[in-house]
């Protein structure tokens, strides 16, 4: 049985530039994902049903989003004061500056280290949607004697700039480390995958607390680019392979080592297909491994009448008769008029689609009203005049006003907001 203490943070401060304008009033990791989570959700899930309940979650650009679900979805136990899952800004203990970058980050916030006294520090990311068994990364990390071990999987070879590439020998001891390189350095055995970090770390904690002090006196603030090629000189560094790991109540249907980085508009849209289908590559439910999140207190989806194909409802949701909605998303508190026609969409929460509105390859952030009879994912440079379009054709309603609920009084000063 693993008696080691843990304690872990979560880097969940990123802008997500990349995923505009979905992250124009939220952070990444607060961006909605299937019919009822959070990008945070399925990181936080794997640490806690990995026994690991000592979380901080560090944020930092507009976090308010993403403190109220953790407050809302993430109250663990408030008996027990080991498990908890707190929110942690910038405190500027050390400076007059928010993080500077990841390990920045865990060196401003250095004296929660120090008060809980971990026999290991689980460092991980909050961008991603997967399921993960850390704690077979953690026997993994005490069998090789590992200073530091970094969670790794193969990637395409034309991805992998994106991501920190590593060289490991067949033990997984790492030999080389590059911090999204522009010329990737292929895997031996495929040249067309690199071996490429997760952004998930396990440091035994004097170490790092050795590595953060290098680290700040030499003015250095990323584990990526500086603490870990600094480590590598001298400490035995080990790459764990995603792939081994084994979650269970997986189905064989299942990609069995499914990992996305959602971090573009066309990326996360594809991502939503993978929850889709009577075989889901990532099937969300699992009673083994559940993904948590809110407990919205509302009632479950009324199909009054229509057509509904390989599509996810949300609680509350409403469709009415003469609707046709395929191969979607729908999540909670949406209304559904008649008559009209979606496919291949994401709906986000307290959206009404008015009557005989047609919809392809759209995202709908949440709080509008789309206008009766608008058309849109039809004309890609008439979207483009109105809406954000991604390379790969995906059309983005930004979010509307906050005061807007589908479920309420319909308001007549939203209708023809988004008229086109």
């Amino acid at each position: 049985m693993n008696t080691d203490r843990i304690i872990a943070f979560v880097m969940a401060g990123g802008q997500g530039s990349r995923l505009q304008p979905l992250t124009a009033a939220r952070s990444k990791p607060s961006v909605p994902f299937g019919s009822r989570y959070r990008i945070v959700d399925f990181v936080l899930s794997n640490l806690v049903n990995s026994q690991i309940q000592t979380i901080y979650l560090l944020v930092q650009y507009k976090s308010q989003s993403l403190i109220e679900h953790v407050r809302k979805a993430w109250t663990i136990s408030p008996l027990l004061q080991s498990q908890f899952v707190t929110v942690v800004p910038p405190q500027m203990l050390s400076g007059q500056h928010w993080f500077q970058g990841t390990a920045d980050a865990v060196n401003q916030n250095i004296n929660l280290i120090e008060e809980h006294r971990p026999d290991r520090v689980a460092v991980f990311g909050a961008d991603h949607i997967y399921r993960m068994d850390v704690r077979q990364m953690l026997a993994f990390h005490r069998e090789r004697q590992a200073d530091v071990t970094i969670a790794a999987l193969p990637v395409p070879l034309a991805e992998a700039a994106s991501f920190g590439v590593i060289a490991a020998d067949p033990e997984g001891r790492i030999q080389g480390f590059e911090e999204k390189p522009a010329s990737p350095t292929p895997m031996p055995n495929d040249p067309a995958l690199a071996f490429a970090s997760m952004g998930n770390y396990i440091f035994d904690t004097e170490v790092l607390l050795e590595a953060l002090k290098a680290c700040r006196d030499a003015g250095e603030t990323d584990f990526g680019q500086h603490v870990l090629p600094r480590l590598l000189r001298t400490h035995r560094l080990y790459a764990y392979d995603f792939s081994t790991n084994r979650i269970p109540g997986i189905q064989p249907y299942e990609d069995q080592v499914y990992w996305r980085d959602v971090g573009t508009i066309d990326a996360y849209f594809e991502a939503h297909k993978d929850v889709l289908g009577a075989d889901p590559a990532f099937d969300m439910f699992n009673p083994e491994w559940p993904i948590f999140s809110s407990n919205y207190q509302g009632p479950v989806a009324k199909l009054v009448g229509g057509e509904v194909r390989n599509t996810l409802l949300g609680a509350a949701t409403v469709i009415h008769e003469g609707a046709r909605v395929r191969d979607s998303i729908i999540r909670r508190e949406t209304v559904i008029e008649e008559d009209v026609e979606l496919d291949n969409c994401v709906i986000m929460d307290y959206v009404r689609i008015g009557r005989g509105a047609r919809l392809r390859n759209v995202i709908v952030d949440r709080h509008n009203m789309i206008e009766p009879g608008a058309r849109i994912g039809f004309d890609r440079a008439h979207d483009a005049e109105h809406f954000h379009v991604s390379p790969g054709g995906v059309t983005v309603v930004p979010m509307g006003r906050l005061s807007y609920y589908a479920r309420d009084v319909l308001d007549p000063n939203m209708r023809g907001r988004y008229s086109e």
